[in-house]
C-alpha cells in the first residue's frame, strides 16, 4: 500500500462555509473533486470563491456572485426585446441574447406575413428552455415543454445567478414553503429572473424572502430561519416535511448495495431449480414419443388421400443428329425413341 492510501482521508472545511481559492477542503482518497475544485496529490483544493457544498463525497463549490453562463437544457425567464422575421428576440440576463423561432413557440399554425405580436408583445415575459447554444454562444430556446409558457401580469424580480440553487432549496424546499406561505405561484429561473403571482401583500412578502434568501445564502442554517421568519408574519404553520434535514443528522455515509442473492435462491426455490424464472417448456417424449422440442413433422407420402401421383417422364429433345434428340422421326432415323406412339395394328388387315 502506498503512503496515500495508509493516510486516513478527512474533511477540513466545514459544509456552507466560505471557501477562497488555494485553501485545501479535504486529505486523503476518498472525497472527489467536482465544479469549482480540484485535486493535487491527496488534496482537495478550491479554485474559486464560493459557498462549500459536500454531497457525499463529492466536493464543489458554488460561486457568491458572477454572471450567468446559458446552458444547454436551462430553464429561464426571457424579456422579448425585438420582433424577427421568424421569431423573438430574448433578453436572458447574460451577455447573450437568445431567439425564439416560430416553430418552437406554439403549436399554433401561424401564416406568412402575421402580426408576431399578438403572440408575444415587446416587453413581455415568457418561460422558456434552451436547446442549443453553438460555440459563438448564439442561443435558441423552445416553449414546447411542461411549464413552459408566456408570464401574465405579476411582477419580476431579479437576483444573482449564482443564489439560484439556494434560492430553489433542496428538493424545491425554499420556494414550497415561500408559496404555502403566501399562496402565491412562483416561478424560478436559471438566469436569475423569479416571476410570482399573487395577492398584493403577499407578493410583497415572498419578494422580501428571495431577497432575506439573496443575502444570507452563504450563512448557515438558512432554512430553519426562512420558516421561523414566515411563521411570524403570516401566523402560518409552514408543514415540516418541506424542510431540509437539519445538517448535524444528515447521514453521508455510503448506502449498502442491495443483496439480490436470497431473492435468487427464493426463485431457485419456487420453480424447483437455481435459475432466473420459470423453467422453459419441456415438448419431449412424454407427449409425442420421441426426443423433439416440438411436435413430430407430418409425412405427407401416403396421407388420407391415398399415394402420390407417378408421372412418366420422357426424354429431353436434343439436337439433330444425337441420339434421343430431334423429332420423332428423327430419332426413328438416328436410332433414338420416337415421342409419338405407334398406330395400333389392324388384326383383319392381310399380309402382303
Amino acid at each position: 500500500m502506498t503512503a496515500n492510501e495508509q493516510k486516513e482521508s478527512k474533511l477540513l472545511a466545514q459544509e456552507k462555509s466560505v471557501v477562497v481559492p488555494g485553501e485545501v477542503l479535504a486529505e486523503g482518497m476518498e472525497y472527489l473533486p467536482s465544479h469549482g475544485t480540484y485535486r493535487k496529490n491527496d488534496r482537495i483544493y478550491a479554485n474559486q470563491t464560493g459557498l462549500l457544498v459536500v454531497e457525499g463525497k463529492v466536493l464543489k463549490t458554488i460561486p457568491l456572485a458572477g454572471v450567468y453562463l446559458p446552458k444547454r437544457g436551462d430553464v429561464i425567464i426571457g424579456k422579448v426585446i425585438d420582433i424577427l422575421m421568424t421569431g423573438w428576440r430574448l433578453d436572458t440576463n447574460s451577455p447573450y441574447s437568445a431567439v425564439l423561432p416560430l416553430k418552437d413557440a406554439t403549436f399554433d399554425y401561424i401564416k406568412k406575413g402575421a402580426d408576431l405580436t399578438s403572440y408575444f408583445g415587446l416587453d413581455e415575459y415568457v418561460m422558456c428552455k434552451i436547446f442549443q447554444v453553438t460555440s459563438q454562444n448564439l442561443i435558441d430556446v423552445s416553449m414546447k415543454g411542461p411549464g413552459l409558457r408566456k408570464l401574465k401580469d405579476g411582477r419580476i424580480v431579479k437576483v444573482n445567478a449564482q443564489k439560484v440553487p439556494r434560492i430553489i432549496g433542496k428538493r424545491g424546499s425554499m420556494v414550497s414553503m415561500i408559496k404555502q406561505a403566501t399562496g402565491c405561484t412562483v416561478s424560478v429561473g436559471q438566469n436569475g429572473l423569479v416571476w410570482l403571482k399573487g395577492e398584493p401583500a403577499q407578493e410583497i412578502l415572498a419578494v422580501e424572502t428571495i431577497q432575506k434568501i439573496e443575502r444570507e445564502a452563504h450563512v448557515p442554517g438558512l432554512t430553519e430561519r426562512i420558516k421561523t421568519f414566515l411563521q411570524e408574519r403570516t401566523g402560518k404553520e409552514i408543514d415540516s416535511n418541506l424542510v431540509d434535514e437539519p445538517e448535524e443528522n444528515r447521514n453521508y455515509e455510503e448506502r449498502p448495495r442491495r443483496d439480490y442473492s436470497g431473492e435468487r435462491s427464493d426463485r431457485g426455490d419456487r420453480y424447483g431449480g437455481d435459475r432466473r424464472g420459470p423453467p422453459r417448456r419441456d415438448y419431449g417424449g412424454d407427449r409425442y414419443g420421441s426426443d423433439r422440442r416440438g411436435p413430430p413433422r407430418r409425412d405427407f407420402s401416403h396421407d388420407d388421400r391415398g399415394p402420390r401421383r407417378e408421372f412418366r417422364e420422357f426424354p429431353r429433345p436434343g439436337p439433330e443428329g444425337e441420339n434421343g434428340g430431334g423429332n420423332g422421326n428423327d430419332g426413328q432415323e438416328n436410332g433414338g425413341e420416337s415421342r409419338q406412339s405407334p398406330a395400333p395394328r389392324d388384326d383383319n388387315e392381310q399380309e402382303e
